[in-house]
């Protein structure tokens, strides 16, 4: 009969390729349809399958499938995958289809035709595929893989046993570019219903590796305990794998729930039950078992077995004996513990496994639902709070119906109310989190509980000698600690890790919250809170005293035990003991300091001194003054939102109650803090730090040592010697990693990597720079990632402008998430400005008042090391008076290198201005100045400027200074900055015109030949020795005389820094290099001084 009108028709002998389609097997979109509609949409689909039948010349048959299912035949398997593809390509909502092809021969018998193979093998597959996917047969897909239409490709799935097929078959996936082709693992369990195992009706996430780890120990040994914390997934492994190696057991496979058996002696009735066998009265019910199995080769997964051990390490181990084709696969919270046994520990998903399937059963129970950029980190933490538990995470996702993700978060603090509620086909046990724990705590000893209910004061992990002195006492001897532990991690309560080679323990978050309730129903909690508190304060003890020689080690345990450290302080504060908890904060200070702690550390300074009951307990003048000491130094590294009055008022409080009680080991911590206070001015904190070295290398408390030359290459930094910088950077290392303190050590890393900037070596200055800034990120240590990242964008400016804005921007979003002090920002857009002239678009750069503070602080001295791309880009907007008012601050506080970029952009400046004399005496400055410390990096923009400035007098030896910073800037890699680009051009043309092609490439050559350092005295020659005193009236700079005559006029610091548009830090610093010059210590001095010389 022909097809062509879309009829149905019988088949004649002979090869054909059978088509199944069917709507989802997942009917949650049709719930809510009304009878008709769901009809109306069966019936549509029929229509679509014969159109869609009837294009490719294929026949709807009588011969039907299962249920709706629809199957068309064809004679070329290329046209049914033709079909398959239309089918797939147009949407029939609300449906989505399923489909199988297969490829047999129809043969007759009398006057039927026949063809039950084809037609099972087609709806086996079709029963694998999920709801849009497409599989056949291996068979199907070789005949029709040369005639694929185009974009179309085969994926093999592999080789699978299904139910009622006497044979593997092969699978392989229809793909296609604009189909979807990423599915989950093939639906085998649906497809081995018949072998005894129960259906899930969700899809199963993740575990691909460990479904493959766990696949091959079943098929190669004869016991498999799949052991783990209760809601880990232990059955829902054991049916995936279960599901996926049936072809290896070809008298089937069985699955036996003993979860809700209690008596032991049911055991083996429930194996029976499971097979099938009824009870034989002539025979024991394991004699039974032993002669049903026999030599068959079959599976039996065995579930739930951690309460009834005994019976079924017995039980098997007899029909092991028994049945040498036999093959058990049991899950349990802990090992049976039998001969032949192995074991595999079940842990929890990875964080993105426990999203997927967060999302996947969120969407279960609100159709539509996906993470937005925005939810992504909600989830995360959410998933990560639940330590990735697939029970505890299911349970939070149903929630979502119900709740926002923001409430699911917040209501973990009280997990165990907030999922309470799980799926009524759910076993008892798992229909909540408290049913499941209660379930693991029931199985305990009287002296297990004790122990587990003490662990919950732990809150991250622990090791064996705390867990004895913590929970050791009582009727629990710190002697059986480790037996009852050794009990707890079998019953997969407690879990095991490894650190730095010493074995620890902790509690999942939820196991800990659920001992924690335990712990506070107790009489125990006061007690055990304590002992946790007296023994890491030990470790806090021992981690501040001076010159201990195992430092570097005591630097590592404490920073493993910070989450009890961290505990201990809590409740130590809770307890209302301030002193205790400030004695606490001040001896963590190394941990605080060294290892990227320091929010954390002023925090708890923050809390405990402005806590009101401090005003009402005794806390001893030494821990006063201690306390804030470290919170001084702590607030000055990290420029906090602290006033510099404030941070100066609290250091000179320190030191003041440091001289009163004379205690030198606290009077050298407030002397440091006093240094500190001091922003980056060298001549305030030496005598503060002199005074604190004298008394640190007297108590031999090497770690103030330390804090003291970090800060002091703070100052080496601002004075802008690069050798300087690089000698105190390597002294600092040494001491700092003799000690353990990372981040000093980090920091003299960084400045080694700036000194290398300034010497001109930008390779290297990049690559290190590079190494500190992953060091950092990797430390959680954003002030040294900050640098890191500002030295690499102001470098990577002169040769990847690109890679420069990233660095500058990844600046502004560590300082805007680590809400740090507006100075760190500042930075960041200050590294903007540096790509955005190395790029030549002076549009990416950031605004000037975005940039320059009202006032600078005294932990705002950094930035004028930063003013030289201020003002070149504003000389790039034309704002050139706000470059020039910018230029001239920066020359005013700025010494060594700074000194040098920022006089050579102040002549740029002043070329603009047509101030040429200005503009060649600044860079006849920096050039001396640059060749005096050996700095190199923006030297040729000097040399340049200088040489545009010369060839308007003489041609060859501006020729021969832009020859050499050329050849200084291929030795260096420093590119120019493409925005000053147009006018070197300009005048090199110019010089090119003038003197002729020969002459002016003879003068390029001669100049490219000189060393750098003939190059400068080269530039300089003629100028004269213009070299200032070291003292005296004539040593002052005009800069300073300004301040002299202002000073004579009777104005205030703060009056002179608005005259001169500058802080009022940068008067103070002038004045202090003045009375420095001029052997004086007063206003008064000074102006008899000034009026001397007038």
């Amino acid at each position: 009969m022909d097809g062509s009108d879309g009829r149905t028709a019988s088949l004649l002998p002979g090869t054909i390729t059978l088509l199944l389609v069917a709507a989802q097997s997942n009917t949650d979109r049709l719930e809510g349809m009304r009878p008709e509609e769901t009809g109306t949409a069966i019936t549509e689909l029929r229509s679509a399958v014969s159109e869609a039948a009837t294009a490719h010349g294929g026949l709807r048959t009588v011969e039907q499938g299962e249920g709706d299912t629809v199957t068309v035949a064809f004679s070329r398997a290329s046209d049914a995958v033709a079909c398959a593809l239309d089918l797939q390509r147009v949407p029939h909502p609300p449906l989505q289809l399923r489909i199988g092809l297969d490829t047999g021969e129809i043969t007759s018998r009398g006057n039927t035709n026949c063809m039950p193979p084809t037609m099972a093998r087609a709806t086996r597959l079709l029963d694998l595929a999920h709801p849009g996917q497409t599989l056949l047969s291996t068979t199907t897909g070789d005949l029709a893989i040369d005639q694929l239409p185009a974009d179309t490709w085969l994926i093999d799935l592999g080789s699978h046993q299904l139910p009622d097929l006497p044979r593997p078959i092969g699978v392989m996936q229809l793909c296609h570019r604009n189909f979807r082709n990423e599915f989950p693992a093939l639906n085998l369990l649906e497809a081995v219903a018949g072998q005894d195992l129960p259906v899930p009706l969700t899809t199963f996430v993740g575990r691909a590796a460990q479904l493959d780890e766990v696949q091959e120990l079943v098929i190669g040994n004869r016991l498999v305990t799949l052991y783990g914390a209760g809601g880990v997934g232990k059955t829902r492994l054991a049916l995936q794998v279960a599901a996926q190696i049936t072809s290896e057991f070809s008298d089937g496979l069985w699955y036996v729930d003993l979860g809700s058996i209690s008596d032991p002696d049911l055991v083996p009735m429930s194996i029976m039950s499971a097979v099938g066998l009824a009870d034989q009265p002539d025979y024991a019910t394991q004699e039974t078992l032993i002669r049903f199995v026999g030599d068959r080769r079959m599976l039996i997964v065995l579930d739930t077995c951690e309460h009834l051990l005994d019976v079924c390490g017995e039980l098997v181990l007899a029909l092991l004996g028994a049945c040498p084709a036999l093959t058990f696969l049991a899950t349990s919270r802990e090992p049976i513990r039998v001969t032949g046994e192995v074991t595999w520990r079940v842990s929890a998903l990875s964080l993105a496994e426990a999203i997927e399937l967060f999302t996947d059963r969120a969407g279960l129970v609100l159709p539509g639902f996906s993470i937005t950029d925005a939810d992504t980190q909600v989830v995360r933490n959410i998933c990560r709070r639940l330590d990735s538990m697939p029970l505890a995470i299911e349970l939070a996702a149903a929630r979502v119906a119900t709740l926002s993700l923001a409430e699911i978060t917040k209501g973990l603090d009280d997990r165990f109310r907030l999922l309470n509620s799980g799926a009524r086909t759910t076993v008892p046990r798992q229909q909540t989190l408290r049913a499941s724990m209660d379930w693991s705590h029931a199985l305990l000893t009287e002296t297990q509980r004790t122990l587990f209910r003490r662990l919950a004061t732990f809150p991250g992990t622990f090791d064996l000698t705390a867990a004895e002195a913590v929970a050791g006492y009582g009727d629990l001897k710190p002697h059986q600690v480790l037996d009852q532990l050794t009990l707890l991690v079998n019953k997969s309560l407690v879990v095991v890790e490894g650190s730095r080679g010493r074995t620890r323990y902790r509690l999942l978050e939820s196991v800990r919250q659920y001992a924690a309730e335990r712990l506070t129903e107790s009489s125990d909690a006061t007690a055990v809170h304590t002992r946790h508190r007296d023994h890491y304060a030990l470790l806090a003890d021992l981690l501040d005293a001076s010159g201990h020689r195992d430092h570097q080690e005591l630097i590592e345990r404490a920073e493993t035990e910070l989450d009890n450290l961290n505990a201990a302080l809590a409740w130590t504060h809770n307890a209302g003991d301030i002193a205790g908890a400030l004695q606490l904060a001040s001896s963590l200070q190394p941990i605080w300091f060294g290892r990227g702690h320091m929010h954390q550390g002023v925090a708890w300074f923050n809390a405990l001194l402005e806590d009101e009951n401090i005003h009402h307990q005794v806390v001893s003048a030494g821990v006063l003054a201690r306390a804030l000491a470290d919170k001084v130094m702590l607030d000055a590294v990290l420029s906090s939102r602290v006033t510099v009055d404030d941070i100066t008022a609290r250091a000179q409080q320190a030191l003041a109650i440091a001289r009163d009680i004379g205690d030198p080991v606290v009077l050298a911590r407030a002397l440091t803090a006093c240094g500190f206070s001091s922003g980056y001015n060298v001549g305030v904190a030496r005598p503060y730090f002199d005074e604190a070295i004298e008394l640190a290398q007297a108590l031999n408390d090497k770690w103030t040592l330390s804090q003291i030359l970090y800060w002091e290459l703070l100052g080496a930094y601002i004075s802008g010697d690069p050798v300087a910088l690089r000698t105190a950077a390597e002294t600092a290392q040494d001491l700092a990693k003799a000690i353990g303190d990372r981040f000093v050590a980090r920091q003299c890393l960084l400045w080694f990597s700036v000194a290398k900037l300034w010497q001109g070596d930008l390779t290297e200055a990049i690559a290190q720079s590079r190494k500190v800034t992953a060091e950092a990120e990797a430390a959680g240590d954003v002030i040294t990632r900050i640098a890191g990242l500002y030295t690499q964008a102001r470098a990577l400016a002169h040769r990847d402008a690109k890679r420069a804005q990233a660095a500058a921007c990844m600046i502004v979003q560590v300082a805007t998430e680590f809400e740090l002090s507006p100075i760190y920002r500042r930075i960041g857009y200050a590294a903007m400005n540096c790509a955005a002239l190395g790029a030549g678009d002076i549009a990416l750069a950031v605004p000037d008042s975005e940039l320059v503070p009202p006032s600078l602080s005294a932990q705002q001295d950094l930035v004028p090391t930063q003013h030289d791309l201020i003002a070149q880009a504003a000389l790039a907007r034309g704002d050139v008076l706000v470059a020039r008012r910018i230029a001239d601050e920066a020359v005013l506080v700025s010494q060594g290198w700074h000194l040098m970029v920022a006089l050579t952009t102040r002549a740029r400046v002043a070329i603009a201005q047509a101030e040429l004399e200005q503009a060649r005496n600044d860079l006849h400055t920096a050039l001396a100045c640059g060749a005096d410390i050996q700095a190199y990096f923006g030297m040729p923009d000097c040399i340049e400027l200088l040489a545009g400035l010369i060839g308007e007098t003489s041609s060859h030896e501006a020729t021969r200074l832009f020859g050499a910073a050329s050849a200084l800037r291929r030795r260096t890699g420093e590119v120019r900055f493409k925005t000053w680009n147009a006018a070197y051009e300009a005048a090199v043309a110019a010089l090119r015109d003038a003197m002729g092609d020969e002459d002016f490439n003879s003068a390029w050559a001669e100049g490219a030949a000189l060393p750098i350092k003939e190059a400068i005295v080269y530039a300089q020659r003629g100028r004269g020795k213009r070299k200032r005193p070291a003292s005296g009236w004539e040593s002052l700079t005009p800069a300073e005389r300004n301040v002299v005559q202002l000073v004579s006029e009777g104005l205030s610091n703060k009056d002179i820094a608005k005259r001169l548009f500058v802080s009022v830090r940068t008067v103070h610093t002038h004045l202090t290099h003045i009375y420095t010059r001029l052997g004086i210590n007063s206003r008064v001095q000074l102006v008899q001084e000034a009026m001397r010389h007038t």
